[in-house]
Parts: C-alpha cells; sequence; structure tokens
C-alpha cells in the first residue's frame, strides 16, 4: 500500500501551512519528509504524509548538526 520511500504532500495544504511559532513559510524538504520553518530554525516532520505542526515535535536545526 506504500508508493515509494517519500509520501507526497498535497501542494494545496503546502501552500497554506505556516509555522506555529513565528507565522513564516515553510520549506518542505522531500528527501528527509520534513517542513521547515528558517525563521524558528525547526524542522516539523511529516508522518504517512501528514504535517505534524507541533512545536514539541518539531527537530530544532541551525547548529549544522543532526539530531
Amino acid at each position: 500500500m506504500s508508493e515509494d520511500k517519500t509520501t507526497r504532500v498535497d501542494p494545496k495544504l503546502l501552500e497554506i501551512l505556516v509555522c506555529p511559532l513565528t507565522k513564516g513559510p515553510l520549506r518542505y524538504d522531500a528527501a528527509a519528509q520534513e517542513l521547515i520553518s528558517e525563521r524558528a530554525g525547526l524542522a516539523y516532520p511529516i508522518r504517512d504524509g501528514i504535517p505534524i505542526m507541533l512545536p514539541d515535535e518539531a527537530r530544532t536545526i541551525g547548529d549544522g548538526g543532526d539530531a
């Protein structure tokens, strides 16, 4: 039932989603299945095609290292 390694996210959904902390734009990283908020320095995970827009679930970015 899985399409391939990367699950697609609806492009219309990506157009309207913003970071819940900064209300700024998000960048879609298809390879990592994350939505990146450059302003907040957070990467929100996408699980089974559903963006998890909770700051507590987000990964901190910007330190040059991966968690």
